[in-house]
């Protein structure tokens, strides 16, 4: 029975909807042919969409009888989540041959990790890159050649852009193949000490350097649960991956066979078949809840407070931060992985992972169990465990019972009754803070403002011992129209400290933090930004600010007369516009959109 309150706030997001979400699916329905697409191309379209393929793939095509499938890529050696797909195209073709059906590489999407630019320049083009993912996405697909589409990809910025990019081609079939995450290292609570201790100038370079290669390690995902892992559980929660697929680690038997059902169940859900299911089916107002869910109750990234506000928009869905906040106070935090606990996903995964995650709100009426999926009708399919028997792949019913308490709960015995994502409010603007690996104690701040322009400024001021005090770090123009809002996650451990010296210290920002916000409090994705003239441009050093993420605050304590006198501070550096290809993006940074509208430079939507 599904809870009364998820229905409200679903209903809710329906009504809003209703207009955008039937002009989307007016559109899909448009898109849609009879028989395979590429026979509609002319004789010459179709022979150059097949020039390059084998002798035997090339009569397939011809006879039109059979689905081909376009594989969109996001590879590259340096992302160690992306290294193993260097040989899933060569898999996949192989496994589309063993039902008749063909596979094509459609093409390539860029794939930057924001592990190697973090406090970098190229940081700021890694929000951006997401809408550039999504335009490649189109571009690969535009060919009309294909009758289905199988996205590989994992990390940040680089999902939900494949997402985005193929929600304009609904009426296709299309599954999400992952990776998976590399083996454990070093603990993600032994890194972050370093990492203080890095900080404080205990510990030099070199050990530095050596704790992070111990963590970072081998290919696959990062193992805390930051923005990519989080993308792999919402792809499970909205039925987009086939069941499983989520965490089983690169390189062994089950994660190619779980690769080669991909492309073996994308052949028989195209519109050739009986099972047709168009993307636009599977991704609706339920699906979008779901993901949110998921997304809460297993305290993942804040990074997602925005870009998936951008993926229901391209399926013509508007919800926002009040939708968030909402679905959080009704969702039970189910898990405890780094930097929420000290586990991280592969003790997840071992414990039960997605399928038990997915059992335990589906028996609380906590998802919505009644929606389309890529492995059928109905979300209770992807509590099932995948397995090998005599080398093929099967589903037997996933755990009834998590395997460690301290990692994984039932929603009725939950680690916190709320989902710790929580919208702010204040004359400051609307803002979201993520307090699930916060204590209690840290949750309410007031304190005098320490005004900084970027990250750089305040990692000066601590190191010039100016910040051993009470205070809230300000830290402005780093929205997206600024320079691109960049992750400022190099701050986290400066402010660690601090917080550990017995100082009540908070963040307030309209950039972004990583995935990986910690212990902390952080009013981050503040809007308006400072360079639309926010309220945050106003702020001063000395102004006494209050952030009470108990109540949804976040105010700056200054006499109404004074504030409303004062001007916004201007910009005094131009540095973010150029260099390290900056200048490049110019035109994304005049026509992004605000955080809470997904941050997107396609054309946004104004919320109801």
């Amino acid at each position: 029975m599904t809870d009364s309150r998820l229905t409200t706030i679903t209903q809710r997001i329906a009504s809003r909807s209703a207009d955008t979400r039937a002009a989307y699916l007016e559109k899909i329905d448009r898109m849609r042919g009879q028989g395979p697409l590429r026979g509609g191309l002319s004789c010459s379209n179709l022979a150059h969409g097949f020039a390059a393929c084998s002798e035997r793939d090339k009569q397939t095509l011809k006879l039109t009888e059979s689905a081909n499938i376009g594989v969109v890529n996001a590879y590259n050696d340096m992302l160690s989540a992306h290294q193993p797909l260097e040989s899933y195209p060569a898999l996949i073709r192989q496994a589309a041959h063993e039902v008749g059906c063909t596979a094509q590489v459609a093409g390539g999407v860029p794939a930057m990790c924001d592990g190697v630019t973090q406090g970098m320049p190229g940081m700021e083009l890694s929000l951006f890159s997401r809408d550039v993912i999504a335009g490649a996405t189109a571009i690969a697909l535009s060919h009309n050649m294909f009758d289905g589409a199988l996205c590989l990809g994992v990390c940040d910025k680089i999902v939900p852009g494949l997402l985005i990019g193929a929600l304009s081609f609904g009426h296709l079939p299309v599954i999400f193949a992952p990776a998976g995450p590399m083996t454990s290292g070093i603990s993600n609570k032994e890194k972050a000490a370093v990492r203080q201790q890095y900080a404080e100038g205990k510990v030099g370079r070199d050990a530095l350097l050596e704790s992070e290669s111990a963590a970072y390690h081998g290919e696959g995902t990062c193992t805390f649960y930051g923005t990519a892992n989080s993308n792999q559980m919402l792809m499970e929660v909205m039925g987009i991956h086939i069941p499983g697929a989520a965490f089983e680690p690169p390189g062994t038997e089950l994660r190619n066979e779980l690769t080669r059902a991909a492309a073996q169940r994308l052949c028989k859900i195209t519109a050739l078949g009986t099972e047709y299911t168009p993307l636009a089916n599977v991704v609706d107002e339920k699906c979008i809840v779901n993901a949110i869910v998921g997304l809460l109750a297993t305290g993942g990234s804040t990074n997602h407070s925005i870009h998936w506000i951008a993926i229901a928009r391209a399926a013509g869905i508007l919800i926002n931060w009040q939708d968030f906040s909402d679905l959080s106070a009704i969702t039970p935090l189910v898990a405890r992985v780094y930097p929420n606990g000290s586990a991280d996903v592969n003790h997840f995964h071992a414990a039960g992972g997605t399928g038990y995650v997915i059992r335990t709100l589906l028996e609380n009426g906590l998802l919505h169990e009644d929606v389309n999926t890529n492995w059928g009708p109905g979300l209770s399919r992807y509590s099932q465990e995948p397995q090998l028997e005599g080398g093929k792949l099967h589903y037997v019913p996933g755990v009834a019972e998590s395997a460690d308490t301290e990692v994984l709960r039932p929603a009725d015995q939950p680690f916190s009754p709320e989902g710790g994502l929580r919208l702010l409010k204040g004359n400051l603007g609307r803002s979201v803070i993520k307090v699930s690996a916060v204590a209690p104690e840290h949750r309410v701040v007031e304190a005098p403002a320490k005004v900084f322009s970027d990250q750089a400024e305040l990692f000066a001021a601590f190191e010039a011992g100016e910040l051993e005090q009470d205070l809230i770090a300000v830290v402005r123009f780093q929205g997206p129209a600024a320079n691109g809002m960049p992750e400022l996650h190099k701050m986290t451990p400066y402010l660690g400290v601090l917080q550990d010296r017995g100082f009540k210290v908070a963040l307030v920002t309209d950039g972004r933090m990583s995935g990986a916000s910690g212990k902390v409090p952080a009013a981050i994705h503040l809007t308006p930004e400072a360079l639309h003239g926010g309220p945050i441009s106003r702020v001063q050093d000395g102004d006494l600010l209050r952030l009470d993420a108990d109540k949804g605050e976040l105010s700056v304590l200054v006499a109404e007369d004074e504030w409303q006198a004062r001007e916004n501070a201007v910009r005094d550096s131009l540095e973010s516009e150029s260099g390290m290809g900056r200048e490049l993006f110019a035109h994304m940074r005049r026509s992004v959109t605000e955080a809470e509208s997904g941050a997107s430079v396609f054309q946004g939507t104004p919320l109801s």
